[in-house]
């Protein structure tokens, strides 16, 4: 035996009679008395490692602190163990255990482990301690189903994520020390249901980053009500939980309330552009209209005279429709043209408010802590970040694209409680001194950013703005964290990812040379570059070739620009976002080889280009195009118009092929009776309907293009019909026509909506599955199936109720303004797997229903589902609410973006709470609905028809009134209002009333006092108000007191004791019948008001009025 195990079995010798002596034990009589040894302890030195152990076989207990163990060992015959202390010791790794099975109780704390490991095992494990160690991740805990009592305090742990999730029976949680700095992380949480005890900030640790973090415990008590105890204080008190889910109630309310005002903000943009593009085809489609027009009567004319003894007339008319086709295409390009940059807008409108609402998400979900403030002029730093992007701005790095500048849109400011704390902790953790600090001024560098576009860019940004830059690691390629003083290095990438795509993907609606000109945005970060040195060629970009800096660099234009590459991801801190765009000289070439001259920039007042040649029909001169198709339309042979066609006679009746266009017709009742006819005609007239094209039992073709059709009703008995053009009409609504046409042309295969002014976007496919040409171009197979598929989905069935429904009793604690079903469906896994075997009462375990985007048209099957709680149906084609009648138990219902007039069939639903009917065709509240749901408190009804608010006053429980975009336009709309006490939300925008009303603000805030916000912005102006309004009789006043507006039937007006200072009964014509007033005990200031009354003969009755 060699020396060296000689002296270690000497030592193990040793700590085994050290082990035995501190325990009462004698060593000589081990092998008889460790049988019945049930615990041992050890303290302090003389244990260095796990030995003898096999002399206790009934060992429960061990305990052992402050040794030099660093390897867990020996216990392999220890099966009965079920406690553990190894604290204070030098353990790198968990080990050893895999023999007890029995351990309950497990101790590791104060070691220097790194990793949760070989822990699958204890399935009886119900505490565990492994604070103060080096733990940066939680994990290996999957099995651990009976852990109660987890403390993993004092380590490097930055984030839970779902790690804990199987832990269902944890009951304390101990995180204190830790580098948790997300109130996302603290979320996961909410997966523990038996959670108790949570301690982030114990007194004897130091706070995780998110506790510092403002609104931290509100946050944790909203997300936990069934927590007891929180960092070592009581939180059980009902008065604190409510108090908690009361402030988040109303940022909730708050943020919904921003969230729709953006996306109302949109639509206004949409409208705008929409009238904008109007305009703008003005021109191209009357042109088009001329030339289409010529180009059918020429052809007509062709056809119907012999030319053909004429070889060149012959050539001249084909000559000149040819002519006439080319023009057409460029006018149609033009209009393609126009219709591209729309959608481009558009596009770009609606992505910068996903922008702003996932801005504003993040401000809700950090309870705060990250807010996102739009500059203005007026803010010292929205200046300084202009100035700052424009000096870095270098327009010959863009000479080739031709531009000359940029123009700043929007510059948003960054406050992120959380990565600034990290990004000062770091820094002062690298220059302790103030003499450091000084010096680091000069090592601090504003850089900017631009999001990889080969990824998601949208996804990174928010990232970024929430959880800052990637680590070094996770920048796989480069190993740090890219950024640049210079913007076009910065936009480099962005560019040449883009100009790949448009040569990849050439669209023939676009001929922009300069695709990238939207510059998305940049991030402009506070950056600490530290020690620097530039990149050595030839070697790779990780710390590692340089460990001695924080960051390497490459220049760019003698070293005025440089590309900067960091390494740690805390010395990077996000401030500010600036939207911008390019300015250049080039005009947008067409593909007509003219210019439409677009600027390409937005004046500071617009959201669109402006299109500076022929931008309207009524230009005075006369532009090159134009005269170009007069060019064309003057050319030889200039064919006699056709004699307009005054009576069908015998010939006619005959026919099988006959062609109306152009003679101006709105009606022709006698066409049903040519039953022989085929082939019609009827375009460039006046019809406004198809009703007289009925009953033709052999008609094949009919081209009824370029008239004035609102509507397809009417038309029927079309059986053989196989091609049908409506193009150039003004049909609008989709799913109605498209209903004509399936029940009345079961042959169509050939259909042409296009320049149709729709109100919706829908698949036409999916409803007219037979089609083998849309629009003029061919229906593919994939499309086909793809539609026959949406057309059979279109019911409420058995299937669609398996996977869109949850069986949840509870709305899940999130900081989410979806709805609760759309909430739920998302996530929550449905309940039934395709495999499982239905109870008989299935359906009565519903609790949510989400069947949005479906095709709906009808409320069925839907009796069952008694224990429905929240149903959401948006964006189908629903016309009734109809099939809730036994969903008694629904507290949300939202049915937005369907065609519903009547809010009946909603009495029953008594239990109703929220309800959201956006989007729809509702002209009136009703009443006799509205008072028959005593708890609704959110009311939303949107973009509808509404003319009145007449009813809503029924609602006494009301919080929250959304009625933008409506027809309200009289001020007595206001007083239906005054009865909702509890009103704290109201939004009007987009009624008539807010432009018509004088000081509409003032006035609404003045009659609903209890108002916090309106249209969107915090109410302050309680005091004007009061100011303005108070002690003015006005006809709302009158019509309020007396319950009615019938103010011309008034002869006699009583208002006494109602401290009225001036009169303002106007129009005075409403008042003509008027012939006494008594004012008694008010405060008149003056006689003005009174004295313009026409028909005040009796008297005007100011006994004790104080006239000041």
């Amino acid at each position: 035996m060699l020396q060296s195990e000689k002296q270690k079995n000497r030592g193990d010798e040793e700590a085994v009679k050290k082990l035995c002596m501190v325990n009462g034990v004698s060593y000589e009589k081990i092998a008889q008395e460790g049988c019945n040894i049930r615990s041992l302890e050890i303290f302090f030195s003389g244990f260095p490692r796990m030995v003898g152990l096999s002399f206790f076989p009934r060992l429960c207990q061990l305990t052992i602190v402050d040794q030099n163990i660093k390897l867990i060992e020996g216990l392999e015959c220890c099966p009965l163990l079920q406690e553990l202390w190894i604290v204070q010791c030098h353990l790198t790794e968990i080990s050893g255990l895999h023999n007890c099975l029995q351990l309950q109780k497990l101790y590791l704390y104060d070691n220097q482990i790194w990793e949760i490991e070989n822990l699958e095992l204890q399935v009886n494990l119900e505490v565990l301690w492994l604070n103060n160690n080096c733990i940066t991740n939680i994990q290996g805990l999957n099995t651990l189903k009976n852990l109660k009592e987890l403390n993993l305090a004092d380590n490097n742990i930055t984030k839970i994520g779902y790690s804990l999730d199987p832990n269902v029976s944890l009951q304390n949680l101990n995180l204190s020390g830790n580098k948790i700095s997300s109130f996302k992380e603290l979320t996961q949480l909410v997966h523990l249901p038996h959670l108790r005890e949570l301690a982030l900030k114990d007194p004897t640790s130091t706070p995780n980053p998110v506790c510092l973090l403002c609104n931290y415990a509100t946050h944790i008590l909203y997300h936990m009500p069934g927590l007891q105890q929180l960092d070592t204080y009581e939180v059980s008190s009902k008065l604190v939980k409510e108090a908690a889910e009361s402030a988040v109630m109303k940022k909730m309310m708050y943020y919904n309330m921003r969230v729709r005002t953006a996306q109302r903000n949109l639509a206004e943009t949409q409208l705008s552009l929409i009238e904008r593009k109007k305009t703008l085809l003005q021109l191209p489609e009357q042109c088009n209209r001329t030339l289409s027009h010529r180009t059918v009567f020429t052809w007509i004319s062709d056809s119907s005279h012999d030319i053909g003894h004429d070889p060149a007339m012959e050539h001249k008319i084909l000559h000149k429709i040819e002519a006439l086709k080319e023009r057409l295409k460029l006018w149609t390009r033009r209009m393609e043209e126009i219709e591209a940059w729309y959608e481009q807008e558009l596009a770009k409108a609606t992505n910068r408010m996903e922008y702003m609402v996932q801005f504003l998400l993040m401000e809700l979900e950090s309870v705060g802590n990250i807010r996102l403030e739009e500059g203005c002029s007026a803010d010292p730093w929205f200046t300084s970040c202009c100035d700052l992007l424009l000096s870095r701005f270098s327009p010959s790095d863009y000479k080739i694209q031709g531009i000359i500048d940029i123009k700043i849109d929007r510059v948003i400011r960054i406050h992120n409680s959380a990565l600034r704390l990290r990004f000062e902790d770091r820094l002062h953790s690298l220059l302790p001194s103030e003499d450091s600090v000084c010096l680091s001024q000069r090592r601090l560098e504003y850089l900017f950013y631009v999001a990889d576009p080969e990824q998601c860019e949208k996804k990174e940004t928010l990232c970024i703005l929430e959880e800052g830059f990637k680590t070094a690691p996770q920048h796989k390629v480069l190993e740090a964290i890219p950024l640049s003083n210079s913007l076009s290095v910065t936009e480099l990438p962005r560019v040449d990812y883009i100009l790949r795509q448009a040569n990849q993907f050439i669209s023939k609606q676009s001929t922009d040379t300069i695709p990238f000109r939207h510059g998305e945005l940049v991030i402009v970060s506070k950056v600490f570059v530290g020690n620097s040195t530039p990149i050595r060629d030839g070697e790779l970009m990780g710390r590692s070739s340089y460990p001695r800096v924080f960051s390497v660099y490459r220049n760019f234009h003698h070293f005025v620009f440089l590309q900067w590459f960091v390494f740690e991801q805390e010395l990077v801190l996000p401030e500010y976002i600036i939207y911008f765009e390019y300015i250049t000289r080039i005009l947008k070439v067409f593909s007509s080889g003219t210019h439409i001259n677009i600027l390409m920039c937005c004046h500071k007042d617009k959201e669109q280009p402006t299109f500076s040649s022929h931008s309207t029909s009524r230009d005075t001169a006369p532009s090159s195009d134009i005269l170009l198709d007069q060019g064309v339309l003057n050319m030889e042979p200039v064919l006699k118009l056709q004699p307009k066609l005054l009576s069908l006679d015998d010939t006619i009746l005959l026919n099988v092929k006959l062609n109306l266009h152009g003679n101006s017709l709105s009606k022709i009742k006698e066409i049903s009776s040519l039953t022989a006819l085929r082939h019609l005609t009827i375009s460039f007239n006046k019809f406004t309907h198809l009703e007289d094209i009925s009953h033709m039992p052999n008609l094949e073709f009919l081209d009824a293009s370029y008239n004035h059709i609102e509507t397809l009703e009417g038309l029927r008995g079309l059986g053989q019909l196989k091609q049908l053009d409506v193009c150039w009409n003004k049909l609008t609504k989709a799913r109605e026509e498209t209903s004509v046409l399936r029940k009345h042309t079961p042959a169509l295969l050939k259909l042409d909506t296009r320049f149709n002014p729709w109100n919706k976007v829908m698949t036409i496919l999916s409803r007219l599955t037979t089609l083998t040409h849309l629009d003029d171009v061919l229906v593919a197979e994939e499309e086909a199936a793809e539609a026959v598929q949406m057309a059979a989905g279109s019911k409420i069935n058995q299937a669609s109720l398996l996977a869109h429904s949850r069986t949840n009793e509870d709305r899940p604690r999130s900081l989410s303004l979806l709805s609760t079903a759309q909430l739920l469906h998302r996530l929550s896994p449905a309940p039934w797997g395709l495999g499982t075997e239905l109870e008989p009462d299935w359906t009565a375990k519903i609790t949510t229903l989400n069947l949005d985007n479906l095709r709906i048209s009808k409320l069925i099957s839907l009796n069952k589902l008694v224990n429905l709680r929240w149903a959401s149906f948006n964006d189908n084609e629903i016309s009734k609410v109809e099939g809730l009648e036994s969903c008694l138990k629904l507290e949300e219902l939202s049915l937005n973006n369907n065609s519903i007039s009547t809010l009946s069939g909603l009495a029953r639903l008594q239990c109703l709470n929220k309800l959201s009917v956006d989007g729809n065709q509702l002209s009136s509240l009703d009443a006799s609905v509205l008072d028959q749901l005593p708890n609704l408190a959110f009311l939303s009804v949107e973009n509808n028809c509404i003319t009145s608010l007449h009813g809503i006053h029924r609602v006494h429980s009301l919080l929250e009134l959304y009625i933008g975009s409506n027809q309200l336009s009289t001020s007595r709309d206001i007083y239906y209002l005054k009865g909702l006490a509890n009103l704290i939300i109201l939004d009007l925008c987009g009624n008539p009333l807010v432009e018509k009303l004088e000081n509409y603000r003032i006035y609404v805030v003045f009659h609903l006092p209890s108002l916090k916000a309106l249209d969107g912005f915090e109410v302050s102006e309680c005091e004007s108000a009061k100011n303005m309004f108070r002690g003015r009789l006005t006809p709302d006043m009158i019509a309020e007191k007396l319950g009615h507006s019938n103010y011309t039937e008034l002869t006699y007006l009583t208002v006494q004791s109602c401290s009225i200072r001036m009169v303002d009964l106007s129009p005075v014509d409403q008042f003509c019948n008027l012939h006494s007033v008594n004012l008694d005990h008010n405060n008149l200031t003056s006689f003005s008001g009174l004295i313009y009354l026409p028909n005040i003969k009796v008297q005007i009755v100011l006994n004790v009025t104080r006239f000041v």
